[in-house]
């Protein structure tokens, strides 16, 4: 029995051979030219803040947010342009402080904005606070007590009432910054939270009201949005309790993006290079049993390390730290470090000018969040209907982080005469673009099924990285799709990236080809292989030219014209 299944164990393998040396053959790499051009692409770069003051509002005009995101424009005291896609809407509850309701006219009023964004296709991040203006000089300090915030009852009760707003609109908000404590929603100078600046320290019950706070933003904030904290401190201290040192551990891979409360808090910075400290960014604030202290050799690596999951953002506010600040000290290398997604294109333009004075801005404003960059891929040429397409795509990310928030990945196809779309959802690997870090090769590893039916002809191929939110009101939105970086790929009109390549779907020839050696060789049990096979090409001439040998070695004694002519008609 030994020496009777051999034989056929060789062919069996020659055969298999074939299969993969025609896919290989018959499948074609397309490389990609990368493009410098700073466009537009949601969810990241220089943001524009819009205030929202209940005692005199200003709505929030569609057409004006529209403007910001399609033309250039001067900054506030810049000297450089952008467009943004991201505007920071800070909702000033002045009229509030004393109240613990908020008018059914304000609330209406938010949903208005948010309607706004969507029409103009730009994402908001929200912050919330009671004032913005210091009360200076009776203490003889530039900024004294009162503050003007609220107290933590009423606090709680106003989130309570922006809960179903926020709940309603995801696809429009791209983080919520914890706001409400202190001037500016700052969390630092307060009336009822703990005044560092008096106290030299939080104590115990400081911390937990400000936890307080945060547990029920994140009980109000979608759970697919991020919640962005002040301090890192204040993350450590929510997730491993009061007490947790400054030694606490990051966030890991595994724990990210899974709808945790550890996977949904993030960071902004407010002082983003204003010192080695940010200006108190990175200190340890104390508690019932110990003062504050500067631990920015500790708590700066741990934001670096959380952020690499987190929603990370913010501002410059001092150029005391120059020339530190600048392209030749820590701009560039802090906001790579720091995994920044977007900054303030307002303020304070004394940092960000040198930026484009010293000529680093152009390259800011390329990496602030992704930028994705198609490398090359290999696609097959052709395949039958209903029969799955494996591809690869190689990727690498040029920005500074990875997205934090879901997109959605289809595989389209396009019948060039009929111009029927079809979009395919892919499984495989590495199909999660917030794992699309920087400074690795991300290699999509894919499959798409093709539906049963599908009007054999040509097809274009495209990538759609679409946004999923609010159950997919916005997913075919071109301002909401993210473009590549690449020469030649863009569609303005479809908001898909071409991959530059042509299917054809058809007829299985390989299928022919091995059902015509069968048919001619009934010795020859290949049964079980042709109908394993899902290997496929309508080019007959190739296949004959390059493979037809690796058969009559396997021993088919075949009229291998008439298989080929049988198999070229079946094509047909």
């Amino acid at each position: 029995m030994k020496n009777q299944n051999r034989p056929r164990q060789k062919k069996t393998i020659l055969l298999w051979n074939f299969f993969l040396l025609s896919f290989f053959a018959l499948s074609q790499n397309v490389s990609y030219t990368e493009s410098f051009e700073d466009f537009m692409n949601p969810d990241r770069g220089f943001y524009t803040p819009i205030n929202g003051v209940t005692s005199n509002f200003i709505p929030l005009s569609a057409s004006h947010l529209q403007s910001l995101r399609e033309n250039a424009f001067t900054p506030w005291q810049g000297n450089y342009q952008v467009r943004t896609s991201i505007i920071l809407r800070h909702y000033i509850l002045d009229m509030f402080v004393d109240e613990d309701n908020l008018s059914t006219s304000f609330l209406n009023n938010v949903q208005a904005d948010f309607d706004a964004a969507r029409q103009a296709g730009v994402r908001l991040v929200l912050r919330f606070s009671y004032t913005i203006t210091p009360n200076g000089g009776n203490c003889g300090s530039w900024i004294c007590p009162p503050y003007g915030d609220a107290p933590k009852a009423r606090v709680l009760s106003h989130i309570a009432q922006l809960k179903p707003y926020l709940q309603a609109n995801d696809d429009v908000i791209l983080a919520v910054q914890q706001g409400f404590i202190g001037v500016w929603g700052e969390q630092y100078y307060t009336d009822y939270f703990g005044d560092a600046s008096v106290q030299n320290k939080l104590t115990n019950q400081n911390w937990q009201d400000r936890l307080d706070v945060l547990a029920a933003l994140l009980d109000a904030v979608p759970q697919n949005r991020m919640v962005q904290v002040r301090y890192p401190q204040i993350k450590q201290k929510y997730i491993y309790g009061i007490d947790a040192p400054v030694t606490a551990a990051p966030m890991t891979a595994t724990q990210a993006h899974d709808g945790s409360d550890i996977a949904r808090i993030g960071f902004h910075n407010d002082c983003f290079l204003s010192g080695t400290d940010d200006q108190g960014t990175y200190w340890d604030y104390g508690s019932d049993d110990s003062f504050a202290s500067n631990q920015t050799a500790i708590l700066k690596p741990y934001a670096a390390a959380d952020g690499q999951y987190t929603s990370i953002g913010g501002e410059t506010c001092s150029d005391a730290f120059s020339p530190e600040n600048n392209c030749t000290g820590q701009a560039v290398s802090d906001m790579d470090l720091l995994h920044y997604t977007y900054l303030n294109s307002d303020y304070n333009n004394a940092v960000n000018n040198d930026w484009e004075t010293d000529g680093c801005m152009d390259e800011i404003k390329r990496r602030l969040g992704y930028r994705f960059v198609m490398q090359d891929g290999t696609f097959p040429d052709s395949v039958s209907s209903g029969q799955a397409i494996h591809f690869i795509l190689n990727i690498e990310n040029m920005g500074f982080t990875a997205p934090f928030n879901e997109r959605r990945i289809h595989f389209v196809i396009k019948n060039t005469q009929s111009g029927e779309v079809y979009p395919l959802d892919i499984t495989g690997t590495n199909t999660d673009t917030r794992f699309w870090h920087p400074d690795n090769t991300i290699i999509l590893n894919g499959m798409v099924t093709l539906p049963s039916g599908i009007p054999d002809g040509d097809y274009d191929t495209f990538l759609h990285i679409y946004d999923p939110s609010n159950n997919n009101l916005i997913s075919n939105r071109v301002d909401y799709s993210i473009r590549m970086a690449n020469e030649n790929t863009w569609d303005a009109t479809t908001g898909y990236n071409s991959l530059n390549h042509q299917i054809h779907i058809g007829c299985n020839s390989i299928n022919y080809l091995l059902s015509g050696a069968l048919d001619s060789n009934q010795n020859y049990e290949t049964n079980g292989i042709i109908q394993s096979t899902q290997m496929i090409t309508n080019d007959a001439t190739a296949i004959y030219n390059s493979n037809v040998s690796i058969l009559l070695d396997a021993g088919f004694s075949v009229d291998i014209g008439a298989m080929f002519h049988g198999f070229i008609e079946g094509c047909e």
